[in-house]
């Protein structure tokens, strides 16, 4: 095929799973009813912790924001997917393509960093209880959050301007179901040696950062637990983590799952389909682990439901 210049290019094709027929509706229905419970389960826990003042704490305040950021990570993706089966297309336009991209790399990073700031959070609360308030105070809770907004555009916007300058083939095919960075740069037709090495250095720093900055929370939290001499007491302090080191483990897991995939097979329909656990299934399930496992989430998501205010003698423990 004939070298075409980006700035020419009209569209790429999302392959997605399977272009049997056959199969469509039946991945449309699946993907729509896991895209529904996401949205809203994410939502009922925004709602539950805005509408409990109980709730309004560091750890819920984080909370709050990884579920926003759950919403928009699986609506850059899957409503896109969704209209090209129902129209029974897989084109996406380069301008789409690329700010398909950029919003994925954007939520999946600050994914990432929230999850290190609520393991900070937690280090501080069983670690230093009595300064826990005075540390995290709301000020620092949003210049928190601020900054790993700021990292994560300045990460998505760098790979999505590199993107730009390069050039692709005539029809380009894109094996996946979205506009995954790694799929773009792999079926560009100019020299990708700078994409490739910013992907690698992100990938380390981005990655890495965070799950060093966990790993070091929750040694010292485990430390911190087992110097308490009551098994309540242990119980108590490894509850109010519980949660959040569930939805760690399910996170790295099924990113590491993903790598090991597209390194170990050449099958990218595999690699379409491994991609699912982190952008679908993870946001999905985050709402269920956090609501079954904490009281709180569980009696304002009542409240909610069914229009009570809270009571003032309603008290509860932070057990996130």
């Amino acid at each position: 095929m004939e070298p075409e210049n980006d700035t020419q290019l009209s569209e790429f094709l999302l392959l997605g799973f399977s272009e049997d027929p056959a199969l469509q509706p039946l991945i449309f229905g699946l993907f729509l009813s896991m895209y529904l419970v996401t949205v809203a389960g994410n939502l009922l826990i925004v709602l539950a912790i805005l509408s409990d003042p109980h709730l309004h704490t560091p750890m819920y305040f984080f909370l709050s924001n990884l579920s926003l950021v759950d919403i928009c990570l699986t609506s850059t993706t899957v409503p896109k997917m969704l209209v090209n089966i129902q129209t029974q297309s897989q084109a996406i336009s380069y301008a789409g393509c690329i700010t398909q991209m950029f919003f994925f790399l954007l939520f999946g990073v600050l994914d990432d960093f929230l999850l290190a700031v609520m393991a900070y959070d937690r280090f501080v609360a069983i670690c230093h209880p009595l300064h826990h308030m005075a540390i995290m105070h709301p000020r620092l809770c949003v210049q928190l959050v601020l900054l790993c907004w700021v990292i994560s555009v300045l990460h998505a916007l760098l790979h999505s301007l590199l993107v730009l300058w390069l050039s692709f083939c005539a029809h380009p095919e894109i094996p996946h179901f979205f506009c995954e960075l790694n799929q773009v740069i792999q079926i560009a037709c100019s020299d990708t040696f700078l994409n490739d090495l910013v992907v690698y250095f992100a990938s380390v720093l981005l990655d890495g950062v965070p799950l060093a900055g966990i790993l070091y929370s929750y040694s010292r939290i485990v430390s911190s637990i087992r110097a308490i001499s009551s098994s309540q007491g242990k119980h108590k302090a490894f509850s109010t983590c519980a949660s959040h080191l569930s939805v760690v483990s399910l996170f790295y897991s099924t990113g590491i799952g993903v790598y090991i995939s597209s390194s170990v097979t050449q099958n990218p329909q595999a690699t379409a389909v491994a991609s699912v656990m982190y952008t679908m299934v993870t946001p999905m399930l985050n709402p269920f682990i956090y609501s079954l496992r904490n009281e709180d989430i569980k009696r304002a998501l009542k409240r909610s439901l069914e229009g009570k205010p809270r009571m003032d003698n309603d008290l509860g423990t932070e057990e996130v």
